[in-house]
C-alpha cells in the first residue's frame, strides 16, 4: 500500500498545502459532513455512469460495485457523525469540482467520457491523499483509523478511473496534464470556502 500511495502522490502533483491540514484539524465537524456528501455524490456519479453508457459492458462491470461501495462509505461517514452529534444537512460546495467539470468537452462522445473519466481519477486521487494527510496528524483514534480504512478503497477508485479513461479515451496524456494543472491551481490557490477539496483557506 506505501509504494501505491507514493504513485499516486506522484500521479497527483501537488500535495495538499498545510493550511489546509490545519484548516481541517480544526474543523472537523465541515470536514465531516462535506465528506458525506462527496461520498453520496460519487455514488450518484458512478450510477449516472451506467445510466449514460450501458452498453459500455467495462464501464458498467466497474461503476456498479463502486456505488455501493460509495454508498456504504456515505453510511458510515453519517453513523460516524451520528455518534459525535453532528447533523448530516444542506453544505455548498467548494466549486472544485464543478471548475473541473466546466473543461470537459461538451459534445456527447468519446471524447466527452474520456475527460468525465479523468476528472474522477482525479478527484479519487485528490481524496486518498487528503486521508494519507490527515492520518499521522489526527489527535482522534477513531477518525484515524476510519481514514485509513477508505485509503485502499479509493486508490482503487482511482485505479479504475484511469484504466477506463484510457480504455475508452486512448491516448490521455495530453488531457490528463490538462486536468492535473487545473485541479493543482485550484488546490493551490486561496479558497472562500473550506471543503474536502477546496484550496487554500482564507486566513
Amino acid at each position: 500500500m506505501t509504494s501505491d500511495l507514493e504513485l499516486l502522490k506522484d500521479f497527483i502533483l501537488l500535495p495538499t498545502p498545510e493550511a489546509w491540514i490545519k484548516e481541517a484539524l480544526n474543523n472537523i465537524p465541515t470536514l465531516l459532513v462535506d465528506h458525506a456528501h462527496c461520498e453520496r455524490k460519487a455514488a450518484a456519479t458512478a450510477i449516472n455512469f451506467i445510466s449514460k453508457y450501458p452498453e459500455k459492458s467495462e464501464l458498467v462491470a466497474c461503476m456498479s460495485p463502486l456505488a455501493r461501495e460509495e454508498l456504504l462509505h456515505f453510511e458510515k461517514v453519517n453513523a460516524l457523525m451520528i455518534s459525535r452529534n453532528i447533523h448530516f444537512g444542506p453544505l455548498a460546495p467548494s466549486d472544485y469540482g464543478q471548475k473541473m467539470h466546466r473543461m470537459v468537452v461538451k459534445a456527447n462522445g468519446q471524447e466527452r467520457l474520456r475527460d468525465q473519466l479523468i476528472v474522477g481519477a482525479i478527484i479519487e486521487a485528490r481524496s486518498c491523499e487528503r486521508f494519507s494527510a490527515l492520518i499521522p496528524r489526527l489527535a482522534d483514534p477513531e477518525l484515524s483509523k476510519f481514514y485509513a480504512s477508505l485509503v485502499r478503497s479509493e486508490a482503487r477508485h482511482f485505479q479504475d478511473y484511469l484504466h477506463l479513461a484510457t480504455c475508452y479515451g486512448g491516448n490521455i496524456a495530453a488531457r490528463l496534464e490538462f486536468f492535473l494543472q487545473i485541479e493543482n491551481d485550484l488546490i493551490g490557490s486561496v479558497d472562500s470556502v473550506f471543503r474536502f477539496h477546496s484550496g487554500i483557506p482564507v486566513v
